[in-house]
């Protein structure tokens, strides 16, 4: 083949010299705009996972790489006055500009043409190529000649960033976090070579504006950075090799880019003209080399260049995607780092360490045992008040509200069961909360709970409504508490607009064939064009449905019930009311996000003021509806902040639901970020929900801080002992099983204590 390769950066090297080396027959002419060795940034990270795939394919350049690195395994978090240090992390550091002589050098002995100080604008004069491949980088100008077929999208972070150097030698990947009059700055720190680290210094925009930073030349800016972080330089400079730059502008926002297409006709992206990873992940260069890897193999693989390409896009695509969305988690937390300013060093050097997903809390415990037990001893003595000599797993530290202690943070998740006659609970509901109970969970939650009638889901939905309700759900509520050491949750809500529709297995929010009943909204907006369109609630309406709310508030206590949850979210009732798609009112109760708050409070208020003091009360919110123009994370920090003035005890944090053509970002724990920013910013309790389902989603949910209780639903419909089972993986035999069960407990945990001996996995 004839290739052309425009961009002489690690992508394009690479990709040159994996092409060679499956076939030396071909044709490959690389074309780099800088001279040679001339580069922007100091050290190139490696993790020892990325290592031993190079050495998989290229011995010979991995040797040559790895003969330059410096390699350390800790890191330290300099917060509070207090470093935190953590091992066994593996990583290794070289100078970008030796890493690009390695792979040039490397790419001229296998007979690539390197064409450097050839700034190419155009790729009409390689059209006489078999393929033409855009390595021109983030700003690629292949990219934006295509841009209608390419179809890219652009994310601007929100911090501002400067990569400078230091002849300081740091031991470890160190994190320094300074606050100023002006709000946070943090700073990357490691050794790439042997006198030299890489000191990149980083915070939000507003806090570089409010510092002047804007207005600086790039020596004022540098020198301010020295300053500043004077006492951890030891008196080295920092370093810049921006020479073509001026100013402010050696700053910078790091851009989010992903592409929908790779390839069009014989022209294919690579590295990061096709999508790029923030620094703070440190994979940039790992998703170029093994993006390079991939391209070059899908050519060898298939003789049709389209086939080829296109299984490179899907190939790449998948592993993209989870490096940009364990990106965007670390992105997100550095720029939210004056939200968790207050938490004490160890809980935020934890938080930062799992900031990505990518390392989780059994994960940590692999790496460095003795970090993970101090810290899991430390949590337990700030969680209890009381000293804890022994570590024990975060998911099964207790919690309080007001009056009703909480034996471990595990919430079975209210699950609609669409099983009820008339609204009455039935036999089935009373063996599958009877079930649960006795799972190891802290705290059981009921599925929504109707008003009303005319306030069901579907006709199978339950209802607490009538005395033959409150007698029904007794008999569980009484089962749940004699046997089971939880607590029981009602959540109570009201249908809204989705109501009135068939089972969820029959067809979510279809409507009924025959036999509908009137259903209620904010304004008169059908939630799809199939639905009803609901009756725009009047005065009296509102009057009628909060009396429905606050005589089920009395039926639920009569029941016996520990805590109760409005249910504010998801496109019900009171959602409605909330989120501006759906309310158009002109009244008190539409226009301004307090006035979409004021039915939802009044209805709290009422219930609040009949439920016994001693007993908690939840709300759960759609944080975001995931919607142009819908509610956001920023207007649900305004809403909890409404809720913690109405004395809300916690917030229930999901989202979405509320109309058809929301576009979630799904993913792990996709929902924790908006449980973690709404507690910390607001300073509530908060449960989280959403793809939740592995213990150690849990335990590091609940030991960083973003979330007091994580929620889990499916998990605990395919196996309600699901935490009991948590336990016996983890080596936690401190927790209570049912007398008739003990038998089975110790067959649990003597399987799993063998598993765990020998590492064949979880049981």
């Amino acid at each position: 083949m004839k290739v052309a390769i425009i961009g002489g950066g690690p992508a394009g090297l690479y990709f040159a010299i994996q092409m060679k080396m499956k076939d030396p027959s071909h044709e490959l002419s690389i074309f780099e705009r800088n001279e040679r060795g001339n580069t922007y940034g100091w050290g190139v990270v490696f993790s020892d996972g990325t290592l031993d795939n190079l050495k998989l394919v290229d011995a010979e350049t991995y040797t040559q790489i790895t003969d330059a690195f410096v390699h350390w395994d800790d890191i330290d978090v300099h917060f509070g006055g207090k470093i935190i240090k953590s091992g066994g992390h593996g990583f290794s550091g070289i100078s970008r500009q030796t890493l690009l002589e390695i792979l040039t050098k490397r790419a001229e002995e296998v007979g690539v043409k390197i064409d450097f100080e050839n700034d190419i604008q155009n790729d009409i004069e390689f059209m006489g190529a078999d393929l033409i491949v855009a390595a021109d980088g983030a700003n690629s100008i292949i990219r934006k000649k295509y841009e209608n077929k390419f179809k890219p999208d652009f994310d601007f972070r929100h911090c501002k960033y400067v990569w400078l150097g230091t002849r300081k030698t740091f031991g470890a990947f160190t994190f320094i976090f300074k606050e100023t009059e002006f709000g946070w700055f943090q700073a990357h720190c490691y050794r790439f070579e042997k006198g030299m680290s890489t000191f990149i210094v980083e915070c939000y925009k507003d806090v570089w504006y409010k510092a002047g930073i804007d207005m600086m030349s790039k020596e004022e800016g540098i020198e301010y950075c020295e300053n500043l972080f004077a006492e951890y330089l030891d008196g080295h400079h920092l370093i810049s090799n921006a020479e073509n730059l001026r100013g402010s502008t050696v700053w910078m926002s790091f851009p989010r880019v992903n592409c929908e297409n790779w390839y069009h006709n014989k022209t294919v992206l690579l590295g990061d003209a096709a999508a790029t990873a923030h620094f703070s992940i440190g994979s940039g260069t790992k998703l170029a080399l093994e993006s390079a890897i991939a391209l070059s193999n899908k050519i060898h693989e298939y003789d049709d260049l389209e086939t080829a390409l296109q299984n490179y896009q899907e190939e790449r695509r998948i592993e993209v995607l989870r490096l940009q969305s364990a990106a965007r988690n670390s992105t997100e937390w550095f720029e939210q780092v004056g939200l968790k300013g207050h938490l004490e060093p160890e809980q935020f050097a934890y938080s930062l360490i799992t900031r990505s997903q990518r390392v989780s809390h059994e994960n940590l415990r692999l790496r460095d045992k003795a970090y993970l037990e101090n810290f899991e001893k430390w949590l337990g003595t700030k969680s209890t008040g009381r000293e804890h000599a022994k570590a024990i797993p975060p998911m099964f530290l207790p919690f309080r509200i007001r009056e009703m202690e909480i034996k471990n943070r595990v919430v079975c998740s209210p699950m609609a069961m669409y099983s009820a006659v008339d609204g009455k609970v039935t036999d089935f509901h009373f063996v599958h909360f009877g079930v649960r109970a006795m799972g190891g969970a802290g705290l059981l939650f009921t599925e929504m709970t109707c008003v009303s009638p005319d306030a069901r889901i579907t006709p199978g939905c339950a209802g607490l409504y009538s005395d033959e309700h409150t007698t029904a759900w007794k008999r569980i509520v009484d089962f749940v508490h004699q046997y089971g050491e939880i607590k029981f949750g009602l959540q109570i809500g009201h249908a809204g607009r989705k109501g009135s529709t068939k089972l969820g297995w029959e067809g979510y929010d279809v409507p009924l064939d025959g036999g509908n009943w009137p259903i209620y909204a904010p304004s008169p907006i059908p939630y799809t064009e199939q639905n009803q369109v609901p009756v725009e609630m009047t005065t009296e309406d509102m009057v009628r449905i909060k009396k429905d709310f606050v005589a089920a508030t009395l039926k639920a206590d009569e029941a016996g019930f520990d805590l109760l949850e409005l249910h504010c979210a998801h496109g019900y009732l009171l959602s409605s009311f909330i989120s501006p798609i759906t309310n158009i009112r002109s009244d008190d109760f539409g226009g301004s996000l307090e006035n979409r708050m004021r039915y939802p409070l009044e209805v709290f208020d009422a219930m609040r003021a009949v439920w016994p003091e001693n007993k908690p009360m939840s709300v759960r919110i759609s944080a975001s509806d995931w919607v142009k123009n819908g509610i956001t994370i920023d207007d649900s920090i305004e809403i909890a902040k409404m809720l913690k003035q109405h004395d809300v005890d916690i917030v229930d944090v999901s989202t979405g639901q509320v109309s058809p053509d929301q576009e979630p970002v799904y993913g792990r724990m996709y929902q924790v970020p908006f449980s973690e920013r709404i507690r910390l910013e607001v300073g509530i309790a908060t449960m989280a929900v959403g793809n939740i389902y592995e213990p150690d989603h849990v335990n590091s949910i609940i030991a960083a801080g973003r979330a007091d209780l994580c929620l889990l639903a499916r998990p605990h419909l395919w196996d309600p002992f699901w935490t009991l089972r948590a336990a016996a993986q983890l080596g936690y035999e401190d927790i209570k099983w049912p007398d008739q069960y003990l038998s089975g407990k110790q067959q649990l945990e003597t399987l799993s204590r063998r598993a765990r001996e020998s590492q064949i996995g979880p049981i």
